[in-house]
This record gives C-alpha cells, structure tokens and sequence, in this order.
C-alpha cells in the first residue's frame, strides 16, 4: 500500500512539474533568408613544369633548375609576393638516381600562385617558355570580404524572419512581441564558381603569347544565409 502510495505521489510531482514547465505564450516560429552574388577576387592557380629538350637527339636538356627560376623571375616582374608564390609538388624529383637509371628521364614540379589580379597570370605565362608548362588549372578560389559579407546576409536573413513574422501576425489580428528564440541554419557551404581555363601548351604555328592567354570566364559566387526566429505573440 505505501508502495502505492509513493507512486501516486510521485506521479502528481511529476505532472505538476511538467505543467509549470508549459510555456503559455502564443508563438510564432519563422525562418528568414538572404542572398548575395560575388565574384571572386582571390584565384589560387596551380602549373607544373617539366623539363624538355630543344632537339630530337634527346642530348640538350633544360634542366628544372633553369625553368623554376624563369617562373620565380616572371612571378616577381608581376608583382607577387613571395608569400603567394611555393612548391605545390614534386614528381620524382630524385633526380640524380633517376637520370642515371634513364637518361631521358624529365623532371617535373608543380607550384600554385594566389592571384588577386588575374591579368598578372597573362604576364606570367608569357614570360615562360611554353614547351616547359605541362598543364595549369584553377585549384580553388575565394572572396577577400567574405568574412562580412557573411554577417551582413545573417543580419539581413535574421531581418526578413522579423517581417515575415510581422505580416504574419498581423494577418490573424495579432501584434508581434519579443523574440524568444534566434537560430542560426548551417548553410556555410557555398558552390564553386563555374570557369573555362585552356591548357597552356605550344602548338604548331600559335605564339608565346597567344598560347600563354588563358580562358578564364568566372560566375559569380552565390551566398544564401537563413535564420531561424521564434517570437512572442500578443
């Protein structure tokens, strides 16, 4: 019987407990969001190099030694700082072991570039002996305000869940109060901007130059930020 008893007893506790726990405020739960394109202005560029011979007798080389420091001199004419210039990779850079294993062995380094102005790479490339450029390719890129651009979208997502809200309540003849409840959506991801770059190679009859011109055409990045918004209704 008190065994009963103290069950009964702890059930009434326990719903008197979770009644105190409801929140008798009428609510309105809403979510906002904004948006923003860009386009970037920071690009981080990759090219790899490797070593050729000006004959077909397979006997004068140009060593990596030579085609690295026409790069680091064109890279500097630009105006790159050092900081945005380094070694991405070596591939087989053994050297001595492999050029005695197979003298006709070439070999290769690749080096990314950050690039804030993307006629520099114009420069660059025109600078280099195309013969030596094995591929080149955009790795990645970014947006140098990002940072802000992001808080001003969350400002403004967080804004357009008030006035949701507002036209809300007062389409059911109530009058928005305080907000209860701000949540931030994890959208942080943001999609690669679309691009068309050429392989820089030398062919038959196009110039330095003209082979050295890539074909960059970049879409816009596009931001979209949402919050989530809980308010009082009076």
């Amino acid at each position: 019987m008190k065994k009963i008893l103290f069950i009964v007893l702890l059930a009434i506790v326990a719903l008197s407990t979770f009644a105190q726990n409801i929140d008798p405020r009428k609510k309105i739960d809403v979510t906002g969001s904004a948006e923003a394109e860009v386009t970037p202005d920071i690009i981080y560029f990759a090219l790899s190099l490797k070593e050729y011979f000006k004959d077909n007798a397979m006997k004068n080389k140009v060593e990596i030694e030579v085609l690295e420091q026409q790069l680091q001199a064109a890279v500097i004419n630009a105006g790159i700082p050092k900081e945005n210039f380094m070694i991405n990779n070596i591939s087989s850079y053994n050297y001595a072991w492999e050029k005695k294993k197979d003298p006709g062995f070439l070999a290769r380094k690749q080096y990314r570039i950050k690039l804030t102005d993307l006629t520099k790479l114009n420069q660059i490339m025109s600078a280099l002996d195309q013969r030596s450029v094995e591929y080149t390719t955009i790795e990645s890129f970014d947006y140098s305000k990002i940072e802000s651009l992001k808080k001003d979208l969350k400002i403004k997502a967080l804004q357009a869940a008030r006035e949701k809200a507002t036209y809300l309540a007062e389409g059911i003849g109530e009058k928005l109060g305080v907000a209860l409840d701000i949540q931030e959506v994890n959208n942080e991801y943001y999609p690669q901007p679309m691009y068309r770059a050429n392989v820089m190679m030398k062919a038959e009859g196009m110039s330095a130059q003209d082979s050295a011109i890539p074909e960059i055409d970049f879409k816009k990045i596009k931001l979209n930020y949402q919050m989530r918004a809980v308010f009082e209704l009076k």
